[in-house]
């Protein structure tokens, strides 16, 4: 089996990042993405399945040639934040994110002290590269060369 491509790993990790569940096919190298339903679930569900038809038609038909990668549980995410928290070298910031992941709330408090610290570019890349690492775990299960 041929080795996917960075790119394809890339697109994956963006497109679970975004809120979409991804369909990998190993055979055609064609990637279906479809919005999480769980997080469509306040959406009108006639319309989600009508404007996604053709997708969720080619992952059923398919379903058994398809590698699937689901949008992260939240203690999938809080442990990435726990993990980019132990990278930070600044011991003050570090206390900060701390206090913000034991607090109620802890994923907006994260994201609001990450928006506005320098280290908001570091948080995107971080988190880029752990969710390819997970896709590459996904595809190396799932018997895909990686």
């Amino acid at each position: 089996m041929d080795k996917p491509d960075q790119n394809i790993i890339n697109e994956i990790a963006q497109e679970l990042d975004c809120g979409s569940d991804c369909y990998y096919s190993q055979n055609t190298k064609e990637l279906i993405c479809i919005p999480n339903a769980d997080l469509m679930a306040t959406g009108d569900e006639d319309y989600y399945k009508e404007v996604f038809k053709d997708d969720l038609e080619k992952v059923k038909s398919q379903k058994k040639d398809l590698i699937k990668f689901e949008v992260l549980k939240s203690f999938e995410s809080f442990k990435i934040m726990e993990d980019f928290k132990n990278e930070i070298k600044d011991d003050h910031f570090k206390e900060k994110i701390n206090e913000a992941l034991n607090k109620r709330k802890p994923f907006q408090n994260f994201k609001y002290l990450i928006d506005t610290s320098e280290y908001r570019e570091n948080w995107f890349a971080f988190k880029q590269k752990e969710l390819e690492k997970i896709v590459v775990k996904i595809m190396e299960r799932n018997n895909a060369s990686t």
